[in-house]
């Protein structure tokens, strides 16, 4: 689907997070409150139906989840932080990482070349449109070098998706789409361009190489049972976990695309469904340890192919060469250094190294301009409640 291309400028940055050395031990119910606050405001002013956040501090002891709103505009049921969303987007970071366990296996390099490990089918559609399958890598696929033009970066691909809601695609539909509607951005290497194409060949080649289907592949590398996610599946790809609530209802203008089949965004480039809790958990375990064997990976994470220029911008917004890294993007926020990822549909997973912070938020209103304005003010509300409470012992 046409990817809204967030933009955090700097100067949004309201905080700079810094705490007191004996802020632990805090009595922290004001940012409990004022996290509820915000979140209730921002439905109050009718800026999306339902919204979810998760906040967690370890260097506070704090840990807070919140929900506001409902879960069903018709029958105004409740939204809970149980209600799982399609996270899209969101979904390349975890497709990223497997693919990270199979090079920490060996059973992949980040430098071999697609035709190695792309199925016959896909390379045979791929390399009649003029990709060279033995140029492009996987690290070119991981950080959007490759060149892959991006099929759902077209109103076409929208207007398909509006005209038949429930149509079933498939990946060789979506890869035959970006070989139809357009031409290599440029040669591996050359230009970063954000590419749906390029996860959903992503998913392709994690099946083959782990030589198991895409939603269990995710499921074991990166072992969601042992980080306690108990509501993160491929939807429709594999059974939802025991006990899992049903899927909060998301927006696209007044349209409820609850029953929008999920294969729009399914195959890698998005796909996932999960919680804002579940989100956070996962975004952080990236980066302290709980995903990769070895340290080092989550540092092989945030390279990227340099030297890269801009290719066409996304939905309006300029592409910026070496903010991608892989499956991940780096951002300055006033000199907060924060990794990051969002989703078509509203959503955000990040985390704070400097600070051993993870935020996550989801609005159920697709493009919900509180989608930001929320992440930057719950920043803003951590840090002036833990400013004014007494000192901990």
């Amino acid at each position: 689907m046409k990817r809204a291309h967030f933009l955090i400028a700097a100067g949004l940055a309201v905080t700079t997070l810094n705490f007191p050395s004996n802020a632990l031990g805090q009595d922290l119910s004001a940012v409990e409150g004022g996290l509820q606050a915000l979140l209730d405001s921002v439905v109050e002013a009718g800026s999306t139906p339902g919204i979810m956040m998760r906040l967690d501090v370890p260097s506070l002891d704090f840990s807070w989840s919140g929900v506001s709103g409902v879960s069903e505009i018709g029958t105004g049921t409740p939204l809970t932080r149980a209600n799982p969303v399609r996270i899209a987007s969101n979904t390349k970071t975890y497709v990223a990482a497997a693919i990270l366990r199979l090079w920490e296996e060996g059973r992949l390099g980040l430098d071999d070349p697609l035709s190695t490990h792309l199925p016959a089918e896909y390379a045979e559609m791929l390399a009649a449109d003029g990709y060279d399958l033995e140029a492009i890598t996987i690290r070119h696929l991981l950080t959007h070098t490759s060149g892959l033009y991006d099929y759902a970066d077209r109103d076409l691909f929208i207007e398909a998706i509006l005209a038949d809601p429930t149509h079933r695609w498939t990946p060789a539909e979506q890869i035959g789409l970006a070989v139809e509607w357009g031409d290599p951005y440029g040669e591996p290497g050359e230009v970063y361009r954000y590419s749906d194409t390029g996860y959903v060949v992503l998913g392709l080649v994690l099946e083959s190489v782990y030589g198991k289907p895409l939603a269990a592949s995710l499921r074991e590398l990166l072992d969601f049972e042992g980080l306690g996610m108990t509501s993160t599946w491929m939807e429709t790809l594999e059974d939802p976990p025991a006990g899992a609530a049903d899927r909060a209802h998301q927006y696209l203008g007044e349209l409820d695309t609850y029953d929008f089949d999920p294969s729009l965004d399914l195959y890698g480039g998005g796909g996932l469904v999960s919680t804002a809790d579940d989100m956070a958990v996962f975004m952080r375990a990236l980066f302290i340890g709980g995903v990769y064997q070895r340290a080092s990976t989550a540092d092989t994470m945030l390279t990227t192919v340099t030297g890269a220029k801009a290719g066409p911008d996304l939905s309006g917004s300029p592409m910026v060469p070496g903010r991608y890294r892989m499956g991940v993007e780096v951002r300055d926020l006033g000199g907060l250094e924060v990794y990051m990822h969002t989703g078509f549909w509203g959503t955000i997973a990040a985390y704070f190294p400097g600070q051993d912070i993870a935020l996550s938020i989801a609005v159920t209103q697709q493009q919900s301009s509180a989608l930001f304005r929320v992440f930057i003010d719950a920043l803003a509300v951590l840090e002036e409640a833990v400013a004014a409470a007494p000192a901990g012992d």
